[in-house]
């Protein structure tokens, strides 16, 4: 029974981790990639657009997701109170559909059943049928998807429940075929079963629903008596995570766990993490082996299918174990979380293929993703037509080659380019049997890199430079021929908490790819951008959302904009992500700005979401009636939870500012992640950033960068660059122009020893650094040189 199956459920619910990506069917606890259903497939593929004669009431939305819908034959409403008004007013159930605009398994269901005269017909008389996009209602999806996964084993896109007229879920799964095939009931069975349902078991399946609601909220809300975690527990946890996630590391490709493979990056934030504290501690071997196979993973990934090699940037995962075929969608989150692991990888190496690659994927989002005043965009979809003449699309067709379009695009270079990438004339997704199971891409090629350069320049007899050059040509060409091709759709709704990932990426390497070695060349699709060009970049994208999604007088974020911003609130994962883009927007060389804007988004922040009592944060704000859960996420995933994000947010501020505004910012701090004690006790791995938090806040002083002088001078830029040229998540830099009435006025009131310190070292056409832990300063410092190797000490040389 439900009762039964959903105490048991809850008892482990996000105790293990779950891909919320991967598609389950309704009752059947079992994922399956794009490739299990041939018969299926053929379909997936296509997009029609033979019922443009319908519209409905999607089409007064915004959103792009609901716009695909609007000609459907069904009676589609977008979530509201007309919508419950109906389904009250009819005293029939509800179906809701969330999916997102470039999904490909909701493309699939809309062909199948949505644009089905006949089962529209069914859902028309007997339901009230709801779409929402999971990207413009996080909050509305997070019920829905938590309850499919609490009672089936996971979820997936698109989402199907039903509710009843007040919201509660009755029964729920993900992706239907419209018929009953392979032992599984088809959509119209399922429709027709939840209608008798309905008519003869209603009393039991609203109380199932009420109670599934109940303990759902029970479970997801927890609350601690405690002000902080028991000692012990942050090291613990730390350790336990890095262990389990070794544990799940690939040697022979890369990556933690199995196929399908997604890239993670907080996993990889975990394991540098813990890879720096080994160092600190003199542990160095347990150290060179966190970063081996974080090096290791990236150098994969990027030599991989996954990785977009004429266009730049990443798609959402591998199906294979290898990286290679992948699903192709890019999501705007992937490429910040991305772009700052390869930047860190940087940090580290000083090894230009990592800083190659995050330039790959940010001249990526600076040709494609981002609008005319700044705002980056959130996805590009995995189908598209194949020709211009084509009225059905197709997954990776933008992005696949044959031989014969390669060696005629290519000419004398051709045969060393199929070489380098793997390309063979019956197609090259042969690499596992997860590849390409069913053939769908038989006689096409995805590039992917599995020759050394240096061995293959060798081979044909040049240098590595030469051989890269050609390379970049040859990507230019077939970039060239790609671009006349139907495009995949864009997804051209701004998101706030994404941009606050993508903020943090461009403003980050506005500084640290500063590091690279001067005359280094750079080949196709990476441009050589200047990296200040990143941080005019970073500060567009943040005047964007200050000035369509905040409010300044009740201090407000929205959640989205297409044309305009959505009617939905900003959520706890938009003022997180957000906050976290304006301090790094901040200490990479930003304005005070940044920072005042930080801490106003902070309050707000605390204001709205904060358990004040029970500590932690909530997802949403509780307003809205028609969200039933208020939940405390934790799970760091594709994206990071915005507890865990907050939590070092929280730590970054208590190190700015001083006295108790510092201990207020740590209390919540220490709060939150007593919260989530047993979380970090028992599932480490499910939340590996929350675990690098829990670790931060037990450093007894984090380090402190402070860079005086004139803002506007090239030797301020330099020594800015200077103080974050090494890896240290444990640092804070803080920069001030003396002669800026504004900052002097921020310090003087917020931490007075900056102030000082400012008035103190300013010198007239110098700059000067100090670096400051456990209430004592260096010496300053008014050469870059000098202040690196000051940063490289270990923590036992003492600053004097």
């Amino acid at each position: 029974m439900l009762h039964q199956r959903s105490i048991v459920v809850l008892n482990r619910l996000f105790y293990k981790h779950l891909s919320t990506t991967t598609t389950t069917n309704f009752r059947f606890p079992f994922s399956f990639s794009r490739f299990t259903l041939p018969n299926i497939l053929s379909m997936a593929t296509l997009h029609s657009n033979q019922h443009n004669n319908f519209t409905n009431r999607l089409a007064s939305e915004q959103s792009p997701y609901l716009l695909q819908h609007a000609h459907n034959p069904v009676d589609w409403y977008p979530w509201g109170e007309e919508a419950f008004a109906e389904a009250r007013r009819r005293d029939a159930p509800i179906f809701l559909s969330i999916g997102y605009s470039t999904c490909h398994w909701c493309h699939v269901m809309e062909v199948e059943s949505f644009e089905d005269e006949g089962i529209a017909k069914l859902l028309n008389d007997w339901f009230v049928s709801i779409k929402v996009d999971r990207e413009e209602r996080p909050d509305v999806d997070k019920v829905y998807m938590t309850y499919v996964q609490a009672l089936y084993g996971g979820g997936g896109w698109p989402l199907s429940v039903f509710l009843s007229p007040d919201l509660k879920p009755l029964m729920g799964g993900t992706y239907f075929p419209p018929d009953d095939k392979y032992g599984r009931p088809g959509f119209k069975t399922i429709l027709r079963k939840v209608k008798e349902a309905w008519e003869d078991k209603r009393d039991m399946l609203v109380k199932s629903g009420a109670f599934a609601i109940e303990q759902l909220s029970e479970a997801l809300s927890s609350s601690s008596d405690s002000g902080k975690l028991p000692d012990g527990v942050s090291d613990e946890a730390l350790q336990l995570c890095s262990e389990q996630l070794s544990e799940s590391y690939d040697s022979e490709f890369g990556g933690f766990g199995s196929a399908p493979k997604f890239p993670r990056p907080v996993e990889i934030n975990l394991m540098l993490y813990h890879s720096k504290k080994l160092e600190n501690t003199g542990k160095l071997d347990g150290a060179n082996e966190s970063q081996k196979m974080v090096f290791f993973t990236l150098q994969c990934m990027a030599k991989g299918g996954i990785h977009d090699h004429v266009g730049g940037g990443f798609h959402r995962y591998s199906v294979d174990e290898c990286w290679h075929v992948p699903h192709f969608e890019k999501m705007l989150y992937d490429q910040g979380q991305l772009a700052n692991a390869y930047l860190d990888a940087f940090s580290i190496t000083k090894n230009t293929f990592y800083s190659c690659i995050s330039r790959d994927i940010l001249d990526y989002l600076r040709r494609d993703m981002i609008g005319p005043e700044g705002e980056i965009f959130s996805a590009e979809d995995a189908d598209s037509a194949e020709t211009e003449a084509a009225t059905r699309k197709k997954e990776g067709a933008f992005y696949i080659w044959t031989r014969e379009e390669v060696e005629e695009i290519l000419g004398e270079h051709a045969a060393l380019f199929e070489e380098h990438y793997y390309i063979k004339q019956m197609g090259n997704c042969d690499l596992s049997r997860m590849s390409d199971p069913h053939n769908e891409f038989k006689g096409n090629n995805v590039l992917i890199e599995r020759n050394d350069a240096s061995e293959m320049a060798s081979k044909y007899g040049m240098s590595v430079e030469t051989y890269q050059e050609i390379l970049g040509e040859c990507r230019h060409k077939l970039f060239e021929v790609r671009s006349k091709r139907p495009k995949p759709h864009l997804d051209d709704k701004v998101i706030v908490s994404w941009n606050g990932l993508a903020i943090s990426s461009f403003a980050r390497a506005s500084k640290i790819l500063k590091g690279e070695a001067e005359g280094i060349k750079f080949n196709f699709p990476v441009v050589g951008t200047e990296p200040k060009e990143y941080m005019r970049i970073a500060e567009k994208a943040a005047s964007f959302i200050r000035k369509q999604l905040y409010n300044a007088e009740n201090h407000r974020l929205q959640h989205s904009f297409r044309n305009s911003p959505s009617k939905a609130p900003g959520f706890l994962d938009d003022y997180a992500f957000m906050i976290s883009g304006l301090l790094d927007l901040y200490e990479f060389g930003g304005g005070i700005n940044w920072l005042l804007w930080a801490i106003e988004l902070q309050e707000t922040q605390d204001a709205l979401f904060l358990d004040r009592d029970g500590g932690g944060y909530f997802n949403n704000t509780g307003e809205d009636s028609s969200v039933l859960l208020r939940v405390k996420e934790d799970h760091d995933g594709a994206e990071p939870s915005g507890n865990s994000v907050s939590a070092i947010n929280l730590i970054r501020l208590a190190s700015m500012v001083s006295g108790s505004k510092a201990e207020h910012y740590k209390g919540i701090a220490e709060h939150l992640l007593a919260v989530f004690e047993k979380r970090l006790k028992d599932m480490a791995m499910a939340v590996p950033l929350m675990c690098c938090a829990a670790d931060m806040l037990c450093v007894p002083s984090r380090k402190q960068v402070v860079v005086v002088g004139e803002r506007t001078s090239e030797e301020f830029e330099t020594m800015l660059a200077a103080a974050h040229a090494l890896y240290d998540p444990s640092r804070t830099v803080i920069h001030i122009d003396p002669n800026n009435k504004e900052e002097m006025e921020f310090w003087e009131v917020n931490n007075s020893n900056i102030a000082l310190m400012a008035k103190n070292n300013y010198a007239v056409s110098k700059v000067v650094a100090l670096v400051c832990q456990n209430f004592t300063c260096s010496p300053p410092v008014t050469d870059h040189l000098t202040l690196e190797a000051l940063l490289s000490q270990k923590p036992s040389s003492k600053l004097k």
